[in-house]
């Protein structure tokens, strides 16, 4: 089991990781998604202490292996790394490839490793291979090779670093093959990866990572059916966001129309969705509750979802329960209510902004 307590790394001008917490117990295969730049590689870096946290604690079956003083090499014997680059020698031959650390580190015979090694390329489709050169393999043949290396040394734990990031779209299908047979033996897995059908299919659990730590942590199934949180929701359906916060009359709508108008043109939003989505920013924000408001914050986040090609634009606000549909405004009512494919209000008053527009608009 490994244990990670308010993990944390720092570099000069970033703070990947702010505060980690995790419990990843025996078998657990867990996908490791979540937008470039949120830390992903480095937190399988620091479980096997490639890099150094910064602060907070990693415990191995109950042991810190952060605490000064630690072998660390107790640690890397259990735990075997998969990189993006393969980190082949390319001096080597592939079976020697694969001998060298059993050999080095796990002090076997050469027989004993040698026997190994051709037992591994079998099991990862590369029989009859042992004597090439590095050079002679295709990308997806030196990721199998690679992953048979990290066999080689018979790991608790196997990390992989977005394996197949590095190859050609043909290879990847060989490589996801020989991870998914692995995922089938009990090893604890961890695997950094932006294939979400992937992740979808061979994982037992799922890390969504976003500001600075794990931002949910769940199955399959909740994370890519279900998202709790709303980040991971936007992360899964790929959600184009733009939000505006209208605090007073004097507001620049103006303006307002000139993002919405950039917004549809980068996301290539269709015309005539983009002349809804206006027209619904107008009469619902502008017509109806601007002017009975007054002062009080409008928050609207608009959301678009290339693959289902429509628009969702929520609308929030504070006050006692307010329906645009019981004001006065009848006619930008029935403008909007023509326009939008759904319109749907709610009223939570234990919430921050108790009263929700939503409104549903697509080609």
């Amino acid at each position: 089991m490994i244990e990670l307590k308010h993990l944390k790394k720092q570099y000069e001008n970033a703070t990947p990781l702010q505060d980690v917490n995790a419990v990843i117990n025996d078998g657990d295969v867990i996908s490791i998604i979540g937008p470039s730049g949120t830390g992903k590689s480095t937190l399988i870096r620091c479980i096997n202490m490639l890099e150094r946290p910064t602060g907070g604690q990693i415990f191995l079956d109950g042991v810190d292996i952060t605490a000064p003083g630690y072998d660390l090499t107790k640690a890397r014997r259990r735990m075997g790394m998969v990189f993006q680059s393969f980190n082949l020698f390319g001096h080597l031959t592939v079976i020697e490839n694969l001998m060298l650390a059993p050999m080095d580190i796990l002090k076997k015979s050469r027989q004993e490793a040698y026997d190994t090694g051709i037992a591994l390329l079998r099991r990862v489709g590369l029989a009859g291979r042992e004597f090439q050169y590095p050079e002679q393999l295709s990308g997806g043949q030196k990721q199998r090779v690679a992953i048979a290396r990290t066999l080689a040394m018979d790991p608790d734990v196997i990390l992989l670093d977005e394996p197949t990031s590095a190859l050609d779209p043909a290879m990847v299908g060989e490589v996801q093959a020989v991870i998914r047979d692995l995922a089938k033996t009990g090893k604890t897995m961890l695997i950094v990866t932006h294939e979400m059908n992937f992740a979808r299919a061979v994982c037992s659990r799922v890390f969504y990572m976003d500001q600075g730590g794990i931002y949910e942590d769940g199955t399959p199934e909740q994370i890519f059916d279900h998202p709790q949180k709303e980040l991971t929701r936007r992360f899964i359906r790929k959600l184009k966001v733009l939000e505006f916060v209208i605090d007073s009359r004097d507001y620049d709508f103006i303006g307002a129309g000139a993002e919405i108008d950039r917004y549809c043109i980068q996301n290539d939003i269709a015309p005539r969705v983009k002349y809804r989505i206006r027209l619904a920013f107008e009469e619902l924000v502008q017509q109806m509750l601007v002017p009975v408001l007054g002062q009080a914050p409008i928050h609207v986040i608009l959301e678009y979802a290339p693959a289902e090609e429509q628009a969702v634009m929520t609308v929030s606000y504070g006050g006692e329960r307010f329906d645009p549909a019981q004001g006065d405004n009848e006619l930008s009512y029935m403008v909007l209510k023509k326009s939008v494919e759904e319109l749907s209000y709610s009223y939570d008053p234990a919430g921050e902004a108790p009263n929700a527009v939503r409104v549903l608009i697509r080609e």
